[in-house]
């Protein structure tokens, strides 16, 4: 991020934000949920502080959908996009997909996660650090704080 605000918008452009600080947790997420939201081998996802992230317009648009207890994933009722996840366990954090952005992040994936249940027609070819699973996971968080 170089100072200026991310912006983002849905396929319809009916939803734009801001996210006006930088991106964290930037991971590809292979697991079931994220593959059959996205209709994609996995998920490109961050994290970013609820104050820090702004609708600039369409908020009424999106719909939500509790995926998991928990944990809703919202969409545009107009096109479809996935926008942002809500999780009662953080409240002050939404996920988000960053295939959503207008704006180049200025940020690179740092994990695959939940590698476990990763599509089993598509290959992982980089080098990343993998993560099989929600116990491999919290483990990992517990690491960086």
């Amino acid at each position: 991020m170089n100072g200026r605000p991310l912006k983002g918008s849905c396929l319809c452009g009916g939803i734009t934000y801001e996210i006006k600080a930088p991106l964290t947790e930037v991971i590809n997420c292979h697991c079931s949920m994220c593959r059959k939201a996205h209709g994609a081998a996995f998920r490109t996802r961050a994290s970013v502080k609820t104050s820090d992230f702004e609708f600039l317009s369409g908020e009424e648009l999106l719909t939500y959908y509790e995926s998991s207890t928990g944990e809703w994933r919202s969409f545009c009722s107009v096109c479809g996009s996935n926008l942002i996840t809500k999780f009662s366990r953080y409240p002050d954090v939404y996920g988000f997909a960053l295939g959503t952005l207008d704006t180049d992040p200025g940020i690179k994936v740092e994990r695959h996660v939940f590698t476990r249940y990763k599509a089993p027609w598509h290959e992982i070819t980089d080098n990343l650090p993998q993560i099989e699973d929600l116990s491999d996971v919290e483990l990992q968080d517990a690491k960086s704080k």
